[in-house]
């Protein structure tokens, strides 16, 4: 079981294995050392055997002490190497300063004359990619480690790999730290700085670009993990929060939010956050006690921002509306005053606009201790220091670079991490036995997405609160010191390739542009703004991501257009409008589709060829529009056109008191201009609908006619155009038709007719088909007086078209009888 569990560890260790073997704590930011004469090649080159650390032990060693160290080798040659064997170098004298420190741990090995008696073979780790653990153990007193004098002494250990030929091909340097018995030497006073501080999330206030935050607060996670070594260990730290952060995690904690990925199509819906809420809980909790100090909003890039004078965004970003919500969600007001440039360092423009905004009511600069001179007294450099600003002295407390670059070094691996916890344990007694006399300050402010291996965050405070020859303090214990004098730098220009480049800012200030052209038609209150969405594009975080920085910017752009469109000119159908004549009004419509939002636009219509057509102006209440959300409204433009055509005529919104400034992109459309107007059109419409009537009239009167001919038993269907003589064919008036009873037709007294109500001498109606006769037909004119005995199908006689002249007989589409005179 022991050599499964052997095996289990290693395979862990095969991630940490992929560093590089020589120098295993290089500072990043400082040029590497030289190689002194003699050196193998191989010390500054990739090593053939990749070497990992998993235990130092004790932490503090006395004259008594066992000693292990142990980790793990890989052969990443690709290759077979025959004969490897593995030595622990080391000086038996302790480090006399820092620089030597840093040199060693460069990989200086002529500076490491003793080596341990006990070698070991690494016959498994010969073959390519295998892994193989080793493990030195031994004691002080077997490497005659010389106890120090009355100050901490610093032993530099060195295992290296040596090939077939006695040449080193893989190594890593550690170092040990032994207290003496009797102590001579005053703690050194650390302050250290936490950075709640994250990558940019959200484009808009509304929607996430990314879930990676989740990962962040999630056990085990980045952010999690800082906020659990600080609950955990009981060391003081001052707290450097960004509000963006906090803003983020409140919104996924307060309820559902949507992540849109760039490039997608579709927003995806969130479930409240119990991640996000139990992290602000414990945060809560963890600084209770300790004092924070806020960063503008998002972290804006200062030094970026002055240098192209477009320093209006810094305000903003420290304005109380961006920063408040930060005290409300931790219960108390921040009670430091800190401005922290990036990176450390700043020139004077930065730290004018710093001082301005951050240090109003006092405080302190936070810097980089690589920005300044050591004192010009000989003195050893303390954190404490003060600068010349346009408003006056103000103090700068520098931090540690060299340890915040050891702290950064931690973030890789686990292996990574002991050896910067070894190392960091180094600096600090060093500091400590540099000057054992004088009272030594330091501050430790790890990178800002500081991002340390698990557990490291934790062992380092716990450390600073243990280890005799640290003594932990508050940042404004440390501010209270007296300032040393010292020269500051400046600001490099090699700096200025790491800000925000100019085409990612150029860019953002078109959307600032567009954005505050939108926030100046809102009426109300504002609830759509983009006021910290412009903010998150300015980040110095989008320094080392400009791809990500990039999808971010186009789907801001996306959103913010998205929600400018939302209040608009409706356009008519085809973009046309046409106008009979040479006058009317043209109907304009503008709507706002915003869902809680009200605006007030000014409505501004122009003709393109004022020759051709004059448009009249609106009265001023017509011409400002306010609409609450959802809501539309019309207006009439007067038009007046000198000639027919198709004429171009613009339609925008303006921002109302803004001095014409336009709002939107606006529609044009065509208005078609014809010769008619609508009276015309009228009276030409009337004109035809007549004409329509009357050809239906005759139509009808043309098919009762037919169906009354067909009515008859062969013959014409007309009466004789006699007198009242019954015609030919047909029976006179007053006698029953075939098959008609007569006692239908009884007479009417005083007429001298049977069934009629008529004068004698006046025929009756004929009967149409399926009515009584003596009753006149359905359709009859009944204002016709009666001696004008109308045809069928009530046909008017007077119709020219129903009275045939003398020459043609009988009337043609007549009744029974022809018209008699004298009727």
């Amino acid at each position: 079981m022991k050599a499964v569990g052997r095996a289990l560890a290693l395979a862990a260790l095969l991630p940490c294995l992929a560093m590089a073997a020589s120098p295993a704590m290089a500072s990043p930011a400082r040029t590497p050392a030289k190689a002194p004469a003699g050196a193998p090649a191989a010390a500054h080159a990739r090593a053939q055997v990749a070497l990992a650390l998993t235990k130092v032990t004790p932490k503090t060693l006395t004259a008594k002490s066992k000693i292990e160290i142990s980790g793990a080798a890989r052969n990443r040659s690709g290759r077979a190497l025959a004969g490897l064997t593995l030595r622990l170098r080391y000086s038996a004298q302790p480090v006399t300063s820092r620089s030597q420190l840093d040199q060693l741990a460069s990989g200086q090995q002529t500076a490491l004359p003793n080596v341990a008696p006990q070698q070991q073979s690494l016959a498994q780790a010969t073959r390519p990619g295998v892994t193989q653990g080793w493990s030195f153990r031994t004691t002080a007193q077997q490497l005659g480690l010389r106890a120090p004098v009355g100050t901490p002494g610093v032993y530099p250990m060195r295992v290296e790999v040596l090939n077939s030929a006695q040449q080193v091909v893989g190594g890593l340097t550690t170092f040990l730290t032994m207290m003496p018995k009797q102590r001579s030497f005053k703690p050194v006073a650390v302050g250290w700085v936490l950075p709640l501080i994250d990558r940019m999330h959200r484009a808009n206030d509304r929607t996430f670009i990314d879930d990676e935050l989740t990962k962040e607060l999630a056990p085990g996670g980045r952010l999690h993990r800082i906020v659990e070594a600080a609950a955990t260990t009981g060391t003081p730290v001052t707290w450097a929060i960004d509000p963006a952060l906090l803003d983020d995690v409140r919104q996924m904690a307060s309820g559902d939010y949507y992540v849109k990925p760039a490039g997608a199509v579709k927003s995806v819906r969130k479930e409240k956050s119990k991640v996000a809420a139990t992290w602000l809980a414990s945060l809560k909790n963890a600084s209770k006690g300790d004092p924070y100090f806020v960063l503008p909003y998002a972290d804006p890039d200062v030094t970026a921002l002055v240098r192209r004078k477009t320093t209006g965004d810094i305000g903003v970003a420290f304005d109380a509306r961006n920063t408040a919500f930060v005290a409300q969600i931790l219960g108390r007001q921040p009670d430091a005053h800190v401005a922290w440039p990036a990176s450390g360092v700043g020139g004077p423009g930065t730290l004018e606009q710093l001082a301005k905004y951050a240090l109003k009511d006092g405080g302190s600069f936070l810097m980089s201790s690589s920005q300044f001179e050591n004192p010009v007294t000989g003195a050893q450099p303390n954190a404490t220091t003060a600068l010349q600003t346009h408003l006056g002295v103000k103090k700068a407390l520098l931090y540690d670079q060299t340890v915040t670059q050891i702290l950064n070094e931690g973030a890789r691996s686990a292996s990574r991490a002991l050896m910067s916890e070894q190392r960091f344990l180094a600096e600090t007694a060093m500091v400590a036995a540099e000057a054992p006399s004088v009272q030594r300050t330091i501050v430790v402010a790890p990178d800002r997405l500081w991002d340390p291996a698990d557990g490291l965050a934790k062992n380092l405070l716990t450390y600073t609160k243990a280890a005799s020859w640290m003594r932990e303090m508050p940042l404004r214990s440390i501010e209270a010191a007296q300032p040393q004098s010292r020269v500051f730098h400046g600001y490099s220009d090699n700096y200025e390739k790491y800000e925000l480049g100019d085409v990612h800012l150029d860019q953002t200030r078109a959307i600032a542009k567009r954005a505050a052209t939108f926030k100046a038609v809102m009426t109300g209150p504002v609830k759509i703004s983009y006021e910290r969405a412009v903010l998150r594009l300015e980040s110095v975080g989008w320094r080392t991501s400009p791809g990500r920085a990039k999808r971010a910017r186009k789907e801001l752009e996306d959103e913010l257009g998205d929600d400018m469109d939302r209040v608009r000119v409706v356009p008519p159908k085809n973009k046309r409008v046409l106008m009979g004549g040479s006058s009317g009004k043209l109907p304009v419509l503008v709507e706002n589709t915003l869902h809680d939002q009200s605006v007030r636009v000014r409505l501004v219509v122009t003709s393109e060829n004022t020759a051709k057509l004059k448009l009249g102006g609106l009265e001023p209440n017509d011409a400002v529009i306010e609409l609450g959300p959802g809501e539309r409204a019309q207006r009439w433009i007067p038009a007046q056109a000198a000639g027919n055509g198709n004429f171009g005529v613009r339609l925008d919104l303006q921002i109302p008191g803004a001095g014409g400034r336009t709002y939107g992109d606006g529609e044009t459309i065509t208005v078609t201009t014809t010769g008619y107007g609508r009276l015309a059109l009228l009276i030409t419409g009337g004109g035809l609908a007549v004409l329509f009537v009357g050809v239906g009239v005759r139509a009808i009167r043309a098919r009762r006619r037919r169906k009354a001919e067909a009515a008859g038993d062969g013959s014409t269907g007309m009466g004789s155009p006699g007198t009242g003589a019954p015609g030919a064919g047909l029976p006179g008036a007053g006698f029953p038709g075939p098959g008609i009873p007569s006692a239908e037709y009884s007479g009417t007294p005083g007429t001298g007719l049977p069934g009629t109500g008529r004068p004698p001498g006046v025929p009756a109606w004929p009967a149409a088909p399926g009515t009584a006769s003596g009753t006149a037909p359905a359709g009859a004119d009944a204002a016709e007086p009666a001696g004008d005995a109308a045809g069928p199908a009530g046909a008017r006689s007077e119709d020219p078209a129903a009275v045939p002249g003398p020459a043609d007989g009988p009337a043609a589409g007549r009744g029974e009888h022809g018209r008699r005179d004298g009727g």
